[in-house]
C-alpha cells in the first residue's frame, strides 16, 4: 500500500516533503507532531498519505462524534481515538499517560484545536510534550506550494512565549486549503 500512497501523494496530488525527511528513520518514537493550518477535511487525508509516504506510524485523536459506524471503525484502525471535548477530566494528564504506555507514540494535533480560523492555537500539544518530556514536531499542511514541512524535534523550554513565537515562526507564509492564515 505504500507503493500506492507515493503514486497518489507525489504523482496525482503534486505535493513533495521537505526538512526533515528522514523522520521516520531517526530515533526519535516518542513525540507530539502538529499540523497546521488546519483549514479543511483535505487536510486528513494529506495527513493519512503523508505518514504511508514517509512510512511512520502515528496516532491521532478527534471529536468523539466521528467515531460511529463504518467511520469510526476506520478511524480506530489507522490510529484514531475518540475524545469528548465536554468532560471535565484532564486530557493533558491523560493523552501524556500514553506515551507512558507505549514504546512508540507519536501523536499528531491540529494546534488549532478546529479548522476555523483562531487567533492563537490552544496549549494542550504544548503541555502535552511537556508532561511526557517528549518532543514537537512541526509539520506544515501547505497548500500553495503543495509541501510538507518537517521540523527537526523541538524540545518546549521553560519559556512558552518565547516556544510558541519560534512555533508560530516555522509556519509563517504556509497557506492551508482554505487560505484563511495568510
Amino acid at each position: 500500500m505504500r507503493w500506492l500512497a507515493k503514486f497518489i501523494y507525489f504523482k496525482i496530488l503534486g505535493w513533495k516533503v521537505v526538512g526533515n525527511i528522514n523522520l521516520s528513520k531517526n530515533s526519535i518514537k516518542k513525540a507530539v507532531i502538529i499540523a497546521a493550518p488546519h483549514t479543511s477535511w483535505h487536510d486528513f487525508y494529506i495527513g493519512v498519505l503523508l505518514r504511508k509516504v514517509l512510512n511512520i506510524k502515528t496516532n491521532f485523536i478527534g471529536k468523539k462524534e466521528l467515531f460511529v459506524g463504518p467511520l469510526g471503525w476506520y478511524l480506530r484502525a489507522i490510529g484514531g481515538a475518540p475524545i469528548d471535548r465536554h468532560t471535565k477530566e484532564n486530557k493533558v494528564d491523560k493523552i501524556a499517560g500514553l506515551f507512558n504506555n507505549n514504546d512508540e507514540f507519536r501523536m499528531t494535533l491540529a494546534p488549532e484545536g478546529t479548522r476555523k480560523k483562531v487567533e492563537k492555537w490552544r496549549t494542550g500539544f504544548y503541555y502535552i510534550a511537556k508532561k511526557a518530556n517528549v518532543p514537537i514536531i512541526m509539520i506544515t499542511l501547505d497548500f500553495k506550494n503543495k509541501q510538507n514541512k518537517i521540523s527537526e524535534p523541538f524540545y518546549p523550554t521553560q519559556d512558552k512565549d518565547a516556544d510558541f513565537k519560534f512555533m508560530y515562526k516555522f509556519y509563517k507564509g504556509v497557506v492551508g486549503k482554505i487560505p484563511m492564515y495568510s
